[in-house]
C-alpha cells in the first residue's frame, strides 16, 4: 500500500467529500481549510473572509489502487474551473478552486490536466482554476466531516446546481 495525499477545494467542502469517498483506493477524505495565515481557523473566521483559507477537501489515496492523474480528472468534473471567485451557490475567495499539490509531481500532472481541458474547448471562457503550492491544512469541525451521510436532504440542495453543470458540461 503507498498512500499519499491530495487537496482539492472547488467551492463548499460539502459537496467535495462523496465524489471522492466512494472510490477504490480511497483512504479517508476529510473538510478542512487551506491556503491562510491564521492557525487552526474555525469555520466562523474563514467566513469573515479575512484568514486567506479556501475550503478543502484533503484525501489519502492508496496510489497503487487510483491514481494522483485520476483524482485530478474527477476533480475537474466537480467544479466549474471557469469560475476563479466561488463556486455555484458558493461566493467568494474561500470557495475559489484551487488544486493543491505537494510534489514536482503532482503539480506537473496538475498542469498538464490543466492544460488539456482548456485545449479540449469544453468550456468557451477561460480556465482559471489555480494550482498552487500545499499549505498547512486544517481539519474542519467534526459537524462538516461526512455531511452527505450526515443530512442527505441538505446536501442535495447543497448539490443541485452542482450536478446541473455536471450534466450540461460533462455527460
Amino acid at each position: 500500500m503507498a498512500i499519499e495525499t491530495a487537496i482539492f477545494a472547488g467551492g463548499c467542502f460539502w459537496c467535495m467529500v462523496q465524489p471522492f469517498d466512494s472510490l477504490d483506493g480511497i483512504e479517508k477524505v476529510r473538510s478542512g481549510y487551506t491556503g491562510g495565515h491564521v492557525e487552526n481557523p474555525t469555520y466562523e473566521q474563514v467566513l469573515t473572509h479575512t484568514t486567506g483559507h479556501t475550503e478543502a477537501v484533503k484525501i489519502w489515496f492508496d496510489s497503487e489502487k487510483i491514481s494522483y492523474r485520476e483524482l485530478v480528472e474527477i476533480y475537474w468534473e466537480q467544479t466549474d474551473p471557469t469560475d476563479a471567485m466561488g463556486q455555484f451557490q458558493d461566493r467568494g475567495d474561500n470557495y475559489r478552486p484551487v488544486i493543491f499539490v505537494n510534489s514536482p509531481e503532482q503539480r506537473e500532472v496538475a498542469e498538464e490536466s490543466r492544460a488539456a481541458l482548456a485545449a479540449s474547448n469544453r468550456f468557451d471562457e477561460p480556465i482559471v482554476t489555480k494550482i498552487e503550492d500545499a499549505k498547512p491544512f486544517y481539519e474542519a469541525e467534526e459537524y462538516h466531516q461526512d455531511f452527505y451521510k450526515k443530512d442527505p436532504e441538505r446536501e442535495a440542495l447543497e448539490m443541485a446546481q452542482r450536478l446541473q453543470f455536471k450534466a450540461d458540461k460533462w455527460n
